[in-house]
């Protein structure tokens, strides 16, 4: 699969077929520039891979501490196949990274656990903005592929 293109993959890896599947996207707004373009790069992955813009619910919230309520209130909905996690956090002066880094990745991974409903988290933790601005279109895509991929597993399952 690594190398394909991307096209090719998708047609001829049906792990990889997002055409019945409903993905909802949750974006924090901090850091902007990079969480736009996280989305625009993931949301151009999943309509890439077949899922239907009309599928497709994006909302955004403050910040990466907010992503895991707005995933919960859709994961209760039970009417995704898949969520999407997307955020930026950047190393600053202060213990406020590790906090706000540590508690929005284990709260993610806790409501895909009790939701069942697999959650693609693309929140950056980075130490610069040159490391998230190097990460936010390829992490963009990587979140749509695990989103589409993981969904259909669990449909198999």
């Amino acid at each position: 699969m690594f190398g394909a293109d991307k096209g090719t993959v998708a047609a001829t890896d049906s792990r990889m077929n997002g055409k019945k599947l409903t993905i909802g996207i949750v974006q924090a707004r901090f850091n902007a520039d990079i969480t736009d373009a996280l989305a625009n790069a993931c949301k151009a992955e999943l309509l890439a891979l077949g899922v239907a813009e009309k599928h497709i619910t994006h909302i955004t919230v403050p910040g990466a501490l907010e992503v895991a309520v707005a995933l919960q209130a859709m994961a209760e909905k039970s009417s995704y196949d898949a969520l999407i996690a997307l955020g930026c956090i950047i190393r600053g002066e202060t213990y406020h990274f590790e906090l706000v880094a540590n508690e929005s990745g284990s709260a993610v991974t806790r409501i895909g656990l009790d939701y069942q409903v697999p959650i693609a988290n693309a929140i950056l933790t980075t130490e610069n903005l040159e490391q998230a601005v190097a990460r936010q279109v390829d992490k963009g895509r990587d979140a749509a592929r695990v989103a589409v991929e993981m969904a259909n597993l669990l449909e198999s399952i």
